[in-house]
């Protein structure tokens, strides 16, 4: 008597693999996981698929899950603020300026990256600006920030 792989042996195997990364913080399982659940559902539509082509779908799909999270996913999850970072992770920052002429001589600027947890701050600039300026922060004085103009060379 011949054993014959059936989907859901892949299912089953998908499966075990998924739940071993409760286990495992690896992070590398979850794919393995879903590939072989890729095959059961490649086995299921073409119950014809032998062994040998099973496990090369699967290793194939496996390393296209991996290369896929880490191409594209994983950037997404990647958090681009720059809040709760020291000084020198702000100073740099560029942003425009939208509004001049508040009181004591400040200028209201927005980041693209929200700097310090805030995309809009109060600053100080050391040479007039207009709005639509591009500024770079210098320096942190108080709550303000110390900006002056950016130039794009």
């Amino acid at each position: 008597m011949e054993f014959v792989v059936e989907p859901w042996h892949w299912f089953v195997l998908g499966i075990l693999l998924i739940l071993s990364e409760l286990i495992i913080p690896a992070f590398a399982a979850l794919w393995f996981g879903i590939a072989a659940i890729m095959v059961c559902i490649l086995l299921w539509l073409f119950p014809m698929m032998g062994f040998p082509t099973q496990v090369i779908t699967w290793g194939i799909l496996s390393i296209l899950c991996t290369l896929l999270w880490f191409k594209f996913i994983k950037p997404l999850s990647i958090d681009k603020t720059k809040a709760g970072l020291s000084r020198e992770a702000t100073i740099g920052q560029v942003g425009m300026v939208i509004q001049t002429g508040l009181e004591h001589e400040q200028i209201l600027v927005r980041f693209s990256l929200p700097v310090l947890g805030s995309d809009e701050w109060h600053c100080r600039c050391t040479t007039p600006v207009k709005v639509g300026d591009r500024v770079r922060v210098i320096d942190i004085l108080g709550n303000d920030l110390v900006v002056q103009p950016h130039c794009n060379s």
